[in-house]
This record gives structure tokens, sequence and C-alpha cells, in this order.
């Protein structure tokens, strides 16, 4: 198929929280236009986009895969459900010489934990033999997993041999490039001692900033012992915890015509070929407007969703409007960042667009709420809904895929 790009942007304000912190717990920053922002991951947000696939029920559990070091417990969990008769010990065993086989990978049981295991045995505690991992996460889809696990017990009598044999081997190579599940093909799999397994990730999310100038402010607080006396004063426990507060730019792309790719043979056989990718754009749609990183939520309970939403679907390639927002936003006097930040989109978008022959062939969708948003309303046709949204960008997709290359 042709090239076509899917690109979400957002504006979202974000009260005092730290959703995402640095390695000394204060949340993360970057200068830009000189200026230090509020900085939210890519990382992190991708995180809370697939979360929301699963809990919002964005997608069927078993077009969803698993990233864990714990792949041979994983699949082992499998054997034992489609023979209860293997045993856990076995179950282990066939797992870990499938995977390595399938994926080129090393499946051992970590030196710290088998010190830990040898130990508490001279020690007479009875000390079992822990479980073998991969040596980093390995991402696979639920039906790789079904597969490979079907694979193991077909070679249970001698796995050792069954995976020698080259038919059998290139079997277990296949089952596990194939039939990706959605967030493999929408975040991508990288294995680094096999770069053919690697699957190039359809989808790109941007480090989310503040359109503003953002400082980061410490919270000092104190927790009283239930149990004090009234001659018992003072505080049970003391301490900080770093915040700030902003208005922030989100941005993600997803590689349509990747997607589909990705996918592949993952497709349903029982459904036209639109179908599933249209699921996964949808998906991907909504649970990236609506997902927020859970950091510190349950100290500043942060529950927010953005003010504005514009989508574009385009065929020449993901453009990002941050530049927009090069120049800090100020606040009005007793005002927020808000309409300001809206009126620097509403004017820049149509500008880079012209300026780079955009404007032809683009479909622009806007979803936003309230007057401070309003200037945003003429970049697009405007949605009331984020389910119309949704349903907007999938059908456009849909159609487009179906359109002779």
């Amino acid at each position: 198929m042709n090239r076509l790009f899917l690109d979400v942007h957002a504006l979202q304000t974000v009260p005092p929280s730290n959703l995402n912190r640095d390695d000394t717990g204060a949340p993360k920053t970057a200068v830009y236009g000189g200026v230090p922002r509020a900085r939210v991951s890519s990382q992190a947000w991708k995180r809370a986009t697939r979360s929301a696939f699963t809990s919002d029920k964005l997608l069927d559990p078993g077009e969803l895969g698993v990233r864990t070091k714990k792949v041979a417990e994983l699949l082992a969990a499998r054997i034992t459900g489609l023979d209860g008769s293997v045993e856990q010990a076995d179950a282990l065993r066939l797992a870990a010489a499938v995977i390595e086989t399938a994926t080129g990978s090393k499946i051992e049981v970590p030196k710290r934990k088998t010190s830990k295991a040898k130990a508490e045995d001279d020690a007479g505690d009875g000390g079992q033999e822990a479980a073998p991992q991969s040596k980093y996460l390995m991402f696979l889809s639920a039906r790789q997993l079904d597969g490979l696990a079907r694979l193991a017990l077909d070679g249970a009598a001698d796995i050792t041999a069954y995976l020698k044999d080259k038919d059998n081997k290139a079997r277990a190579k296949e089952i596990a490039d194939t039939r990706h599940s959605v967030d493999i093909a929408l975040f991508g799999r990288m294995v680094a001692d096999s770069t053919d397994f690697n699957v190039d990730a359809a989808a790109q999310v941007a480090h989310a900033i503040s359109v503003h100038r953002a400082e980061t402010e410490s919270d000092y607080y104190t927790a009283v012992d239930d149990e004090n006396t009234d001659a018992e004063t003072g505080a049970g426990m003391i301490g900080t915890i770093d915040f700030n507060s902003s208005t922030l730019y989100r941005y993600a792309a997803v590689g349509v015509h990747q997607l589909a790719a990705n996918l592949g043979e993952g497709l349903r056989e029982d459904e036209p070929v639109t179908t599933p990718v249209r699921r996964a754009v949808e998906a991907f749609v909504q649970a990236f407007i609506t997902s927020l990183p859970k950091g510190k939520i349950n100290t500043f309970g942060h529950h927010t969703l953005p003010d504005a939403v514009i989508v574009k679907l385009r065929t020449s390639r993901p453009i990002s409007f941050v530049a927009a927002f090069e120049d800090p936003v100020t606040a009005d006097l007793g005002g927020g960042h808000m309409k300001e930040a809206a009126a620097r989109l509403a004017a820049y978008v149509p500008e880079i667009e012209r300026a780079y022959g955009e404007e032809a062939g683009t479909r622009t969708w806007v979803l936003r709420v309230g007057p401070a948003t309003a200037e945003l309303a003429g970049l697009g046709q405007e949605v009331p809904s984020l389910s119309a949204l949704v349903e907007a960008a999938g059908q456009a997709v849909a159609d487009l895929m179906e359109k002779p290359s």
C-alpha cells in the first residue's frame, strides 16, 4: 500500500504532579527554546498507552503481547495448560529450548538466583532451582506463545533432537516472527542477539513538553502517627516530594503502511485486510489521547484529559507542530497558558502546511473543549466527541487502504 501517516497532536493541562521521575525523584525536564520545560518521556506515555489497551478493553487479549524476562515461565504455563501431564520442570526445560531456537537468545537462570538457591540448599532450607530467564525483556504475542507451546509439545519426547531438525528449527523461527500482536506492530521489538527477529515500530511518540517555562517546586509533608498520645507531639514521618504543573504539547505518529506490514500474517482470515489495521489505529488513537502516566498519582490525583486534540491523515510524512512553542508561551495576567497555546497552534499549522505543500489531500479532525481552544476550530472538521473522532479517523484509514496503489 502507499505511504500513509496518522498524526495525533494534543494540548493537555496537568496540575501539580510528578508524572515521570528522573533518577533523583524529580519530574523530568528539558531545555527547549532556551528555557526549562516540564517533560514526560515517550517511554512513559507509550507504557500508559499499552496499558490502556487492556484496562479500557480497547483490544482483545489475544491481539496483544507480553514483554518480560520471564518468558520461559510464561511459555511453560501455556505448555502445561495444553497438557496437564507435563511436569513444571519439564515444561520450563521445553520452553527454554524452544525460545532459544526461535529467537537466538540465551535462556538461563540468572547467576544471582542460582547462588541464592544454592545457599538455601546448603542451609537445608530446601532451595528450589530458579526458573530460567532471558537476559533482557522479550516481546512476544499471545498467538506466538500459543504456537511455540504447541511446537514444544510436538517435540517433547526429545526436544534437543527435535529442534536440530532443519524444518522444525525453521518452523520455530517462523512462529516467533509472524502473527505479531497489535502492540508489537505499533511499538516494535528489538532483540540484540538476533537482529532479523526485530520489528520496526509503526508508531513514534514524542516526549511531551510544556509549551511554557516550567519550574520544579518541592512539597514538604508530614505524616501523623495514629497511636500518638496528646503528650507525644511532632510528626511520625516527614519528607519532601518534587512536582511541577504544566500545559503540555503531546505528539505521536503512526505509519499506517508500516503497521499493516507488521501485522502481516497476524491478520485474521475471516475479515478483510483493512479491519485489523483499522482496529489497531482506532485503539491507538483512543488510548494515546486518554492515557496518563501514573507516577505519584495517589499523591497528586492528576486525572486530566486534553483540552484539544488534532488528528491529521496524510500521505507524505509525519509532521510535529512543536516548533509553534519554541518561543515559550507566557500566561496572560490572571490567566493560564491554554488560550495562547491554542492560538499559536492555530496560526502555525496552516503556515507550515502552506509552505511545504501539505494542504492538499490532508484530512484533519479537531476535538476541543472550552472557549480557550476556539481558534483551533478552523483547522479542520470539528467532531463532537472522542468516539466520533476515533470512528472518523478509522474509517478514513480503511477507505485509503482500499484504494488501489
